[in-house]
């Protein structure tokens, strides 16, 4: 009998595929351990600390029967959530299985042939996959070394779709609200305000959802909530935009566990504030101790934090922490091959990644900040 294994090729290659797709470069997302491994994971932004113990005992006890049905397909249990805890209608909230998924509803709805995606750049780089999959033509606007929002260079694009993420990720730079408000009212299309870091910048650009009819906020649980495994997320904007998303979305795109864990969570306000809190106090530690080191570090609003490494051999730091076990994020191209991206950890994870600095920086200082 024939079998199929992975090594095996077609004398004839043919592409079952769009040509876009054929030639796409899909999204890379940051490394992921195999469950167990040991290491100090700061690559990819999450929390570290645990999720809400209240949060944690319904997935303990959650009801077995309710696995065995469709959950709601607007995952309204969610959306009560949302509404209680931001003091929004639940017409104007739509979840998603994380804030991903509700970009891909975005692109797939409003973008396309002659219907362009524009955002500054560099940020998130899903924006561009998305758009390239859609077949929309991208308008990448750069930002300066300062990562002011280009906000006249956006409004030139006039995209059907514009995406902000305020903070900015990889910089974790925010633009003032005054600047996001300046370019709702002069777009004609949608502006997309990816809040996906927001708990921990100092304002939020809630309020613009509700004066502006193009604005649609993201929010996601991954980082302020510590759920990045639950896959959780929510968009906010006025009803009408809610209807024309729901178009586009998967039947049942958030499950049962997910939609009542991620309500649980979202009402323990004071877990999250204190975890907030902590985040954004190793933050302001660890950027001192950083430039005492002689790395150059851009301010953050995010939980996490840009850094030039001394002399700019980014790589060869990147390479050094990895053997000693511990990960953080290298990008390796333009704009960003000198730099470093650095979730910001526990205070021990953060006392052994400058002990691992002061080692592979030469001259660097032997204090932990």
């Amino acid at each position: 009998m024939d079998t199929l294994t992975g090594t095996e090729s077609c004398t004839h290659l043919v592409s079952y595929f769009r040509a876009t797709i054929d030639t796409l470069h899909p999204y890379v997302p940051g490394r992921q351990p195999a469950p167990g491994t040991r290491v100090i994971k700061l690559n990819t932004n999450e929390n570290p600390y645990s999720p809400s113990p209240l949060a944690l005992d319904v997935l303990r006890q959650f009801d077995a029967d309710r696995l065995r049905r469709y959950p709601h397909p607007l995952g309204d249990e969610l959306r009560n959530a949302v509404s209680e805890v931001l003091g929004v209608d639940p017409t104007w909230v739509l979840p998603g299985n994380g804030s991903d998924d509700l970009l891909t509803m975005l692109v797939r709805a409003v973008a396309g042939p002659g219907r362009p995606v524009v955002y500054p750049t560099p940020t998130y780089v899903l924006y561009h996959t998305l758009a390239e999959i859609q077949g929309a033509p991208v308008m990448a606007v750069p930002f300066d070394d300062s990562f002011t929002l280009p906000v006249d260079q956006l409004l030139a694009a006039q995209g059907a779709l514009t995406f902000v993420a305020n903070p900015n990720s990889p910089s974790g730079t925010a633009a003032p609200t005054e600047q996001l408000s300046a370019l709702a009212t002069a777009l004609d299309g949608l502006l997309v305000i990816d809040e996906a870091y927001v708990a921990f910048a100092d304002d939020d650009a809630l309020t613009l959802a509700r004066r502006h009819s193009n604005v649609v906020i993201l929010r996601t649980l991954s980082k302020s909530h510590a759920l990045a495994g639950l896959r959780l997320g929510f968009a906010i904007a006025p009803p009408t935009v809610i209807e024309g998303l729901a178009k586009v979305k998967d039947s049942y795109n958030v499950g049962a566990i997910a939609a009542r864990v991620g309500a649980v969570a979202l009402r323990d306000v004071a877990h999250t504030r204190d975890m907030v809190a902590q985040i954004k106090a190793s933050r302001t530690s660890l950027a001192s101790a950083l430039e005492n080191r002689g790395c150059k570090v851009w301010p953050s609003q995010a939980n996490f934090l840009l850094i030039r490494p001394p002399g700019g051999d980014a790589e060869r730091v990147y390479r050094e922490l990895e053997t000693r076990g511990i990960l953080v994020r290298f990008f390796g191209e333009a704009p960003f091959s000198d730099t470093l991206r650095i979730t910001v950890g526990t205070d021990e994870q953060q006392t052994l990644l400058l002990e691992a600095l002061d080692t592979i920086l030469d001259g660097g200082t032997s204090a932990t900040g």
